[in-house]
Formats: C-alpha cells, sequence, structure tokens
C-alpha cells in the first residue's frame, strides 16, 4: 500500500511491467514484491548497490550507534542482566518443546473469553482470513499497529486487491508507506531515512500536512499524529500483530512506543491480531522476563512507554469482536529442524542489527526480505526453503546465510540467547553439502579439492609454500596486491591480496641458532639474518 495525498492506492508489483505511477525522486521507491521473504537481486548483488549510497550508509551508522549505545547503558543498569537471558531462552526452548499443546491452550482459552480464533497455514490463507473479516464488517479501510508478521504476508497488498486500504498507524511505517518504500530495519523501519527526507515525503504524499513543515522531528511527529486523528476515530477495524501470548490466559500482548497501538486497539469495534506460532509464553510469569530484556534490547529503555494486553472481548470496554489469526508460514518446518528451530526463539528486539559490521553498512533493503539483518539471513532461507533449511542456488535466499563476518556480535547482544553464528555455519553447510550432487565442473569446489589435497600431506604442503615465496616480490612497498588477473580479481575487487613472506615458517624455524640440551628456551625469537620487513 502506499498513500498518496492521503488517499490509499496499489503499490506496484516488481514483475507487473507497469510504470510507476508515483515519482521515484525524492524517494527512490522500492517496488513492493510478490513474495516479501524473497524479492530482489541476491545478497551480494544487492549489497554492492547499497554500498554506493553514502546518504544510506550516513544513515544508518548514526542510527546504529545511537540505539547501541542507548541499549548498553540500561543494559549495564541490570544486575542480573546474564540470569534473564537465560531465563528467556529457557522460556523458549521450552515453547518449542511443547508448541502444539500450547497452541491447543491458547486457543481454548481466547475461544472461551469471546474470541474467534483461525489458524492459517500460508500467506494466502492469512490474507483471505482478514479479508473477510473486514467485508463482513462493511469496511474499506482498516488501521494497523507495526507487524512483522502482516510485512511476512504481504497484508497491505492483499487488502488493496480487495478494495480494501490499509493505513499504517506507527510513525516509522507510515513513512515507508508514504514513500512506497520497503522497511528496512525491524524496529525501525525507516532508519535508512534522515529527517529532511522525511519532510520532503510527507509534504508530497501526505495531503494535510502543512506546507511550512520543517524538518524538526516534533514537527514531522505532530504533522502525522494530525494526520492519524480522523482515521483512529473513523475506523471500523483493527489489524495488529502481538509480541506475546500467554498461553494459561488466552492474554495478547503489544508493546510500543507511540501510543498509536493503544488507540487501534481499545477504538475500533473489531480486532484483528495475526500472530506467528512461535510468539508463546506458557504462562503470564513468564511474560516479566521478556518485559525486561525486550525494552532494553531494542529500543535502549527501561521499560516500554506502553504495553497493551488483553484477554477476548469485554462489554463496555474495547473491540466488541476479537480474530486471533495463528500463521504457520514455514515455522512449522523449521520447528522441526535441531539445529535451526532456535531461529524462532527471536523476539523481534532488533538488537543483533544495530551491532551487526554487515548490515550497518548496506541496510536492510540488500537481505532481499522484510527480515534483514542477522536473524533474517537464518529466518528467512529457513521459512521459504522446501525442506531441510536448503533452498538451491537459484534462489536468492541461498546466499543469505553468507551475509555476515560471524565475528559473534549478534550472539553477545541477542535477549534469548540465539546462536546465530553457529546456525549461519551449519546453513553454509547444508548449501555447500547439497551442492556436491552438481552436475559439470566447479570451479570453487574444484580449487578447494586441490587445497585438500596439497594439505593432507605434509611434503606436499611444504613444497607449496616453498613455491609461494616466489610471489614476495608482487606486492611493492605496502606488500599487498590490489589488482589482479582472475580468478584472483574476485577477491581484490574489494580487498587488498596480502603477499606471501619471503621464506615459510619452516625455513624461518631451520634458520634459528641452535640451543644446547641444557640451555632453557628463550621463546620464538627471530634469526637476526631474517630482513625486519618480513618479521
Amino acid at each position: 500500500m502506499s498513500t498518496f495525498l492521503g488517499l490509499p492506492g496499489l503499490r506496484r508489483r516488481v514483475d507487473d511491467g507497469a510504470p510507476d505511477p508515483l515519482p521515484e525522486e525524492p524517494f527512490g521507491a522500492v517496488p513492493h514484491p510478490q513474495e516479501p521473504l524473497r524479492w530482489g537481486e541476491a545478497f551480494p548483488a544487492a549489497a554492492k548497490q547499497t554500498l554506493a549510497n553514502d546518504q544510506l550508509r550516513r544513515n544508518l551508522g548514526h542510527a546504529t550507534q545511537v540505539i547501541r549505545t542507548k541499549r548498553a547503558v540500561v543494559v549495564d543498569e541490570v544486575p542480573d542482566w546474564e540470569a534473564l537471558r537465560d531465563a528467556g531462552s529457557a522460556v523458549k526452548q521450552q515453547v518449542m518443546a511443547r508448541l502444539p499443546e500450547l497452541l491447543t491452550q491458547l486457543e481454548e482459552n481466547v475461544v472461551a473469553r469471546g474470541g474467534v480464533v483461525h489458524w492459517a497455514r500460508d500467506a494466502a490463507e492469512a490474507n483471505r482470513i482478514v479479508a473477510d473479516i473486514a467485508k463482513a464488517e462493511g469496511a474499506d479501510e482498516v488501521v494497523k499497529v507495526k507487524s512483522m508478521a502482516t510485512q511476512e504476508i504481504g497484508l497491505n497488498e492483499a487488502l488493496a486487491a480487495e478494495g480494501i486500504a490499509a493505513v499504517e498507524t506507527d510513525l516509522a511505517e507510515l513513512i515507508v508507506q508514504l514513500a512506497d518504500d520497503m522497511p528496512s530495519h525491524i524496529l525501525v523501519p525507516a532508519i535508512h531515512r534522515n529527517r529532511s527526507e522525511i519532510r520532503d515525503i510527507f509534504l508530497a504524499r501526505m495531503g494535510d500536512a502543512p506546507p511550512d513543515l520543517s524538518d524538526v522531528p516534533r514537527e514531522l511527529a505532530m504533522a502525522a499524529r494530525a494526520h492519524l486523528r480522523r482515521k483512529f476515530l473513523s475506523a471500523k477495524v483493527a489489524v495488529s500483530g502481538a509480541n506475546f501470548a500467554v498461553a494459561d490466559s488466552g492474554t495478547l500482548a503489544v508493546v510500543e512506543s507511540e501510543g498509536n497501538g493503544r488507540m487501534c486497539l481499545t477504538l475500533p469495534s473489531t480486532l484483528v491480531t495475526v500472530m506467528g506460532i512461535e510468539k508463546l509464553v506458557p504462562t503470564f510469569d513468564d511474560l516479566e522476563v521478556f518485559l525486561q530484556l525486550l525494552p532494553r534490547s531494542s529500543t535502549g529503555e527501561r521499560m516500554n512507554p506502553y504495553t497493551s494486553l488483553w484477554t477476548g472481548v469485554t462489554p463496555g470496554d474495547g473491540p466488541s469482536s476479537f480474530h486471533l489469526v495463528l500463521l504457520d508460514n514455514g515455522r512449522t518446518d523449521v520447528l522441526a529442524d535441531e539445529v535451526g528451530r532456535s531461529a524462532l526463539h527471536c523476539i523481534r528486539c532488533s538488537a543483533c542489527l544495530n551491532v551487526c559490521p554487515v548490515y550497518e553498512r548496506v541496510g536492510g533493503h540488500a537481505y532481499g526480505s522484510v527480515y534483514p539483518g542477522p536473524i533474517g539471513a537464518i529466518l528467512t532461507p529457513q521459512l521459504t526453503a522446501s525442506s531441510g533449511g536448503v533452498s538451491g542456488h537459484q534462489d536468492p535466499n541461498a546466499s543469505l546465510p553468507y551475509a555476515s563476518t560471524l565475528c559473534g556480535a549478534c550472539y553477545e547482544v541477542c535477549p534469548v540467547k540465539i546462536d546465530i553464528p553457529s546456525i549461519l555455519v551449519d546453513l553454509r553447510a547444508r548449501e555447500v553439502d547439497a551442492d556436491r550432487s552438481r552436475r559439470g565442473v566447479d570451479p570453487w569446489a574444484a580449487a578447494m579439492k586441490a587445497a585438500s589435497w596439497v594439505m593432507s600431506d605434509g611434503g606436499r604442503f611444504a613444497l607449496a609454500g616453498r613455491a609461494a615465496t616466489l610471489a614476495s616480490g608482487l606486492g611493492g612497498g605496502d606488500h599487498a596486491v590490489s589488482h589482479a588477473p582472475p580468478p584472483v580479481s574476485a577477491w581484490t575487487r574489494s580487498r587488498d591480496l596480502p603477499v606471501p613472506a619471503g621464506r615459510t615458517f619452516r625455513q624461518w624455524w631451520a634458520g634459528r641458532p641452535p640451543v644446547a640440551p641444557d640451555e632453557p628456551p628463550t621463546g620464538l625469537a627471530e634469526p637476526a639474518d631474517v630482513p625486519e620487513a618480513e618479521r
């Protein structure tokens, strides 16, 4: 969905061949794909394009640095932070082990308290359920709370195809929607925009924006507030996601920072919540753990400003009808994976994005999925793979597990201790193993086989080392090669290639002065005849 001059319209899809009805400048629209979990080019090609955007890198660098700093301060205030992380991880493991039982319990409690539960196997089924509910209520417009689940299924576009406008009420989501853009961050979808760009978007696309609007944050927020107020007051149907669902009471929880969620969850007569089946906690006591972990990890706040809890329907208070859509959309396949299933522990805090050196430089759009960053690199390939987390070379998502330096920073900040680096390595191994059956000659596989042959024999390895020293003079004064012919050019296009040393370790060791039998070792001292540049 996009909103032009306040009038919602259907966003152009990437493959329909139609011209974009909205001007690209100054927004650089990113057309919405048919599959929100698989769009655009593979990561290497997409990242190369975004790396060329200096403004994007400045925006991302500033925003992630601010969030990282805030998070570090509030986490350091909690003496039992590691114990909280352990508790959160344990609860999530329990949920995965008991998921069928807990989902049944949740359904029973929601129904007992006046709600209606729907089960959706995939995106198409979930979108149909929501559209049918809106039509039954006679609604041609719905207001939305920020929701990753509804982005995952492309709900806005599906509703637009049915003549129903979906209005994003979160400020960052509104910016993305007005710009006909795609979100680039789990928590801050418009993190790639600066305030001057946001002002231009509002002036061009928000029909009731003040003509003298400046780029002062307060003025931008007030303009959005005025624009959305009439939507809140007139909407019959609201659509939300859920941060958590408590199985033993049927309670749903949404945490947010702006108050727009509270408006959506209380004013419309009908509320529809689309929730991934992994968002469960067994008991209300378990919720306490995550309400401490989530705000500190996501926004760097001690507690989120708005926590909305509701259980079914209550006459005279809030919506008169409540529908819960339980979304699978590949999650059952992920649950069956003993290694990859911990990706379902994610509470969507986005802490891993804010510390990832890859994400900070290329942004969210390069990942080609509504789930960017480290968590997206392990979750998206599993949700879209046919089985076993292996999607094949033709799938753009197959490259996502390689979008990482494996530095481990994502694991260190994850509030539920998802071992993202280990899952990345496992997914890489699966793709490599699946690739072994490909026909034809693979240059990379041939090179690895040759390296294995050389390294499996001490004599061959020593000979290869001596041969490599012949290239020691290629690098010039800085001892690095910046340009090389193929296939080495694949490396030197983006980084320097250090040249080998003038002698191998074996040669250096053989040149050390002899040590008397009764003389204590003095360490690996450099022989006097080794040039300084080679030490």
